[in-house]
């Protein structure tokens, strides 16, 4: 555990101090839209076809479509966060919004002289929501948010002369400097870095966390499938994510001791932080049908390659009662004073591998006569190699060690996650009735850090005339960990959250 969290403290240790294992996980962990219909089945496409939600899960599944297809599918989602921080409860705000499915078009081609089919989509999809409000706080007698900065300029080195004008040092670390947060004192003989809220014996901490995030992650892709005799379909599919991503926070640090006498009353840190950038992934898929009424899938995801550009602006006020008074500095006020603009990073992300084996079992198949019942049972199995996850640097400006100890935090913090997705429709003439259910389980190494995600679905559906619509619910349950801050020397505290959200899908499309 202690190697896990020196690594993670040694790249906080940065100019900027921003990614973090978490930012890995963010564009690794998430839950996609899709169309009302393979939501309603939760999720589950890796071996049906016939679907242009397809081209995002197994692109072999446009091999099934013999005309050509329209769809758009417009979506509400709400959810509301619930935290527990040292055996504080705290709720944050509500929020809704509106985002947009699957939506695209399919084009089939004609059967040639072998009777052989294809397929071209190009379409976009929602491919994770970034949106959320979050508060937490409780008291704490353990740690301060101090101390981190405190073991960076410690393991710097540097005076407080040279590290105020540094910037191999964080913003975090300077600004603490600045406002007397931190300080140097002789003790037993010898200098050492303090944390003001820490250095009594007996202290006592009231401290809050809120953070606002927004954002997500909208794939652009195209694809191309091969139908082989009804048999064995085939399928490619180049992905463009566009990424964005934005973060306000406040973490606030009050004395709860009531003493007006120990040099700290209060501190802030603010930070207003946006991730944007884009890449390409690719996706290879197969689907064979043994008989009529089975069909097997495999599909492979390759990594997402992405290019990002982080910026932050930070500050923070601390009042250390008479020792220095009531101070503050900004990232903005760091930089004009050291003639630096190191608020700024460009880099690169390789997100991790998926791969994903289906079955579907279907009633009635190859029955022409639309009106006897006909339906389906279809399940996925994905693996996701959460720890694969890399950061490089984009250019020379970073320093050639900080990613590489990045990359090993990720390594010792995470581990691959399974992504269980299990779904069935009855048809019943004109109308389908749909339900499903998927699961993904913990991406942490740590069993002290809970972690899942569930989502139960259900929808309905009307087919006539080559026009199509369906309707989908969709209850998620999303538990998680979040730390206000890392230390190299003893156990981290977090935060444990849940997110109980819905989102309502409507897929509208049109055979042409």
């Amino acid at each position: 555990m202690k190697k896990v969290i020196t690594a993670i403290v040694l790249f906080a240790s940065t100019k900027l101090s921003a990614q973090i294992p978490e930012d890995a996980l963010r564009a690794a962990w998430n839950t996609p839209s899709g169309t009302a219909r393979q939501q309603a089945i939760g999720g589950a496409m890796g071996s049906l076809g016939g679907e242009i939600s397809s081209l995002f899960v197994n692109p072999a599944g446009l091999g099934f479509f013999k005309t050509n297809d329209f769809a758009i599918s417009p979506g509400f989602s709400f959810s509301s966060d619930k935290s527990g921080y040292r055996g504080t409860n705290a709720s944050g705000n509500s929020i809704s919004n509106f985002n947009l499915g699957t939506s695209g078009v399919v084009f089939a081609s004609a059967p040639g002289r072998n009777g052989n089919t294809g397929a071209f989509s190009i379409a976009m999809n929602r491919a994770a929501n970034f949106n959320k409000d979050v508060l937490y706080k409780g008291q704490n007698d353990y740690s301060s948010y101090a101390e981190q900065y405190a073991i960076e300029l410690a393991n710097s080195g540097l005076s407080i002369d040279d590290a105020i004008g540094t910037t191999q040092l964080s913003y975090g670390t300077r600004m603490a400097l600045y406002t007397y947060l931190i300080d140097t004192a002789t003790i037993n003989g010898s200098s050492q870095v303090i944390a003001q809220p820490s250095k009594n014996a007996g202290f006592l901490l009231n401290q809050q966390n809120k953070f606002r995030s927004r954002g997500g992650i909208t794939e652009i892709a195209l694809g191309y499938a091969a139908n082989l005799h009804d048999k064995l379909y085939l399928g490619l599919g180049l992905g463009i994510p566009i990424f964005n991503y934005s973060r306000t926070l406040t973490f606030t640090e009050t004395d709860a001791t009531g003493n007006p006498n120990n040099d700290f009353a209060s501190s802030v840190y603010t930070e207003n932080y946006t991730t944007r950038g884009f890449g390409f992934n690719l996706k290879l898929g197969m689907i064979y049908k043994p008989s009529a009424t089975w069909h097997v899938g495999f599909v492979l995801h390759s990594p997402t390659i992405l290019g990002l550009t982080d910026e932050i602006h930070s500050g923070m006020v601390t009042n250390t009662e008479g020792y220095a008074g009531t101070l503050s500095m900004s990232s903005d006020s760091l930089d004009y004073y050291t003639n630096s603009s190191a608020n700024k990073v460009n880099y690169d992300l390789l997100t991790p591998w998926k791969m994903m084996i289906s079955g579907s079992y279907l009633f009635g198949a190859g029955n022409a006569d639309v009106s006897k019942q006909q339906g389906f049972i279809t399940a996925d199995i994905e693996y996701v190699t959460d720890k694969s996850s890399r950061f490089h640097r984009a250019d020379e400006t970073t320093d050639p060690n900080y990613f590489p100890a990045v990359n090993d935090a990720i390594k010792s913090s995470y581990k691959g996650n399974f992504n269980f997705r299990v779904g069935g429709e009855m048809k019943f003439n004109i109308f389908t009735g749909r339900l499903g259910f998927a699961y993904s389980t913990s991406p942490y190494k740590q069993s002290e850090l809970k972690a899942d995600r569930m989502s139960i679905s259900g929808g309905v559906g009307y087919r006539n005339k080559g026009i199509f619509m369906d309707l989908t619910y969709v209850q998620n349950i999303i538990n998680d960990v979040n730390f206000p801050y890392r230390l190299s020397d003893k156990a981290n505290t977090f935060a444990n959250l849940k997110d109980n959200g819905g989102t309502v899908l409507f897929t509208v499309g049109l055979k042409f």
